[in-house]
């Protein structure tokens, strides 16, 4: 690891000027990706500005009836808030998911948004990656790639996203909000991650400079009724192979409204428009849920080998759909 300089901010302002002047500076939260890109020469910053001390670690209601949890809430927090809990299952469930408990201790809300892929050839610096040197190449798409996208990639890049907390907001459609020296500003999470196309080093539409400042949940009383699902290699730390965010509104037997997010199939949190599609006012049942899951996943293009994940995803989808069907009937 090169030295680097660190400074710590008091005010969100304050935070934005250090970053504005000073473009080889980053922000650091609890520092549990960012920092161990360091370690292997991934990330190399000449200063860390530690947020950690802003006034943004509160859940609370926001006007229209939504929930806004500040950036710096850590994941502990965010999982065990009674609100979340209560509103938004799925999210404090994919939160629990995502990591050990150190780990939850110290990461945050706008940390774990912004965290990088686990593929390994990003990480080896002795290897070519267009997301770290753009043009130099993809090892992955004829190397390893068993735990590598099916949907959305393109020949620049066929790496995951990591974050289990981003697949339930995109599920909830929740708003990141975020300050540069210029103001505040605010992005559907549906906007906020770029597909990778030709250009998989631009990861997100946060402008240079950003700070986050907190993610709003709009109010969803479907979301209530939620539940997320981690498939991973290991059952004790890991990331996800395949995971589902999904909530389901059922009266009478059918399928008022439906939500569903898909993890670890793509470079960032897929939303699955054409599963909710086949699954909004129709009977709340296997068939039903199987439709609904091919239609999504149509559109996979598999590697030669995470092809498999077509098929642990498909049987995951149906999975959690029927169990929210039942719990729904009871």
């Amino acid at each position: 690891m090169r030295e680097f300089g660190y400074q710590r901010a008091h005010d969100v302002a304050g935070a934005v000027a250090l970053l504005d002047a000073d473009p080889d500076a980053r922000f650091v939260g609890g520092g549990t990706n960012l920092v161990d890109l360091m370690k292997t020469g991934v990330e190399r910053p000449g200063r860390l500005v530690d947020i950690r001390e802003l006034p943004l670690d509160d859940i609370e209601p926001a006007p229209d009836g939504g929930l806004r949890v500040g950036a710096t809430v850590t994941n502990s927090d965010l999982a065990a808030h009674p609100e979340v809990r209560r509103r938004y299952p799925a999210l404090a469930q994919a939160v629990l998911a995502g990591a050990s408990g150190q780990l939850r201790n110290m990461a945050t809300v706008g940390g774990n948004l912004l965290q990088r892929t686990r593929c390994g050839y990003f990480t080896d610096t002795t290897k070519p990656c267009n997301k770290r040197v753009p043009g130099s190449g993809c090892p992955a798409v004829r190397g390893e790639h068993h735990n590598h996208a099916v949907l959305g990639a393109s020949e620049h890049c066929v790496a995951v996203h990591p974050s289990d907390l981003g697949v339930a907001l995109t599920a909830f459609d929740a708003v990141v909000s975020y300050q540069t020296a210029d103001g505040p500003g605010r992005t559907p999470i549906g906007a906020f991650y770029l597909p990778v196309g030709d250009t998989p080093h631009r990861e997100t539409a946060l402008p240079p400079g950003a700070l986050i400042t907190g993610v709003t949940l709009p109010p969803a009383p479907v979301a209530a009724h939620s539940r997320y699902r981690k498939v991973r290699e290991r059952a004790s730390y890991a990331f996800a192979i395949g995971s589902v965010a999904a909530a389901l509104d059922v009266q009478g037997g059918v399928v008022r409204e439906a939500r569903l997010a898909l993890g670890a199939v793509a470079s960032r949190p897929w939303r699955a428009t054409a599963a909710e599609r086949v699954l909004t006012g129709a009977p709340a049942d296997a068939a039903t849920f199987a439709a609904a899951a091919d239609a999504e996943l149509a559109a996979a293009r598999p590697l030669p080998h995470n092809a498999y994940k077509v098929t642990l995803m498909r049987n995951l989808m149906v999975a959690v759909l029927s169990e929210l069907a039942e719990e729904a009937a009871r």
